[in-house]
């Protein structure tokens, strides 16, 4: 008979070498954020047909970095250690059922649509938007399961619908409804500079089952908007976009010369929504020197928690946010 303490030794280091391989290699549905580039807006916002009035200091889009796939438990005790990352339940990322390379191409989507409800809030501010306008009507947001999904996408023009020109958004509206349902409907789409037809049909999708083409629409704007998020995703850039072009696009400098960061997803009406990953953000305005931070009002309490040191201004609107910028100036 063997000596039992090597028997409970072996099966002791058996143990271990089991959970350091479980602990290594096995995944669970967890994924770590930390903070990601915080970048300046300005010189990512590009127009033509308007004066342009650069700042003297920063506005900035403050960003964060998920896992690239499910952590292993190792891993994810790891990101807890970690004072600068947050370990995040699968569910408050993905859908049910979708995988992280949908999520993705839904963080491309609602960046595209946030980048133009910004345009949308700001000149409908300064700009007798949508009264004064261009000829088309813009996708504003896709609806999944609808048959215009994966064929249009958020910023993409459309000039004519079944050789009819588009001149008026509710020109469109008004044709997409008289259509009968699984009839073809051709599109002719501008985007990213070239030309396309884009045959679709109404069916029944959405939340209610109505028959639809599966979009809503904004009318063209009145001088072409250019913003490039490069791989950023996700709505929660859209105040920042609304605050760097307003800056742009008018003489005086809201900036002050100062760093102003901050987060906060916006509509076409310029009210402010709630975002995730509060407290990675506000590490990213930190390590950008921000001299501001600019936080939804639901966040508020979230964000005053993470502590960063850095001057939280809550808003829940982009005149919130202006009328600060103006009085501090």
């Amino acid at each position: 008979m063997g000596d039992p303490m090597s028997k409970r030794l072996i099966v002791l280091l058996t143990f271990l070498s089991v959970a350091v391989i479980v602990g290594s290699y096995v995944t669970i549905p967890y994924y770590s954020e930390a903070p990601g580039p915080a970048k300046d807006v300005e010189p990512l916002i590009q127009f033509s047909g308007h004066q342009r009035y650069d700042s003297s200091g920063h506005f900035v889009l403050t960003s964060v970095l998920e896992s690239v796939q499910r952590l292993t438990p190792i891993a994810a005790l790891g990101a807890w250690l970690d004072p600068n990352r947050a370990v995040v339940p699968e569910q408050d990322l993905l859908f049910p059922g979708e995988s992280q390379q949908q999520e993705q191409q839904r963080a491309t989507s609602d960046m595209d649509e946030s980048k133009l409800d910004a345009v949308a809030a700001v000149l409908s501010d300064l700009d007798d938007y949508p009264k004064r306008h261009g000829d088309g009507a813009l996708v504003e947001s896709v609806i999944a399961g609808c048959p215009a999904e994966g064929k249009l996408f958020p910023g993409d023009l459309i000039t004519a619908v079944d050789g009819k020109t588009v001149m008026l958004r509710r020109q469109l509206t008004n044709t997409l409804e008289t259509v009968p349902v699984g009839q073809p409907i051709h599109f002719a789409v501008t985007a990213g500079g070239s030309s396309e037809t884009v045959t679709l049909s109404r069916a029944k999708c959405g939340q209610n089952g109505a028959p639809l083409v599966g979009i809503s629409t904004l009318q063209n704007f009145p001088f072409k908007v250019t913003i490039s998020s490069a791989d950023i995703g996700g709505p929660s850039a859209g105040l920042m976009w609304a605050l760097g072009l307003y800056d742009l696009l008018t003489p005086a400098d809201l900036t002050g010369g100062m760093t102003i960061a901050g987060t906060g997803a916006i509509d076409r009406d310029g009210n402010v929504y709630p975002i995730g990953g509060v407290g990675e953000k506000l590490i990213a305005a930190r390590r950008a020197g921000a001299d501001v931070f600019f936080v939804p009002q639901q966040n508020l309490a979230e964000a005053r928690a993470a502590d960063a040191g850095v001057r939280l201004v809550p808003v829940s609107s982009l005149q919130d946010a202006l009328d600060f910028l103006k009085s501090a100036g």
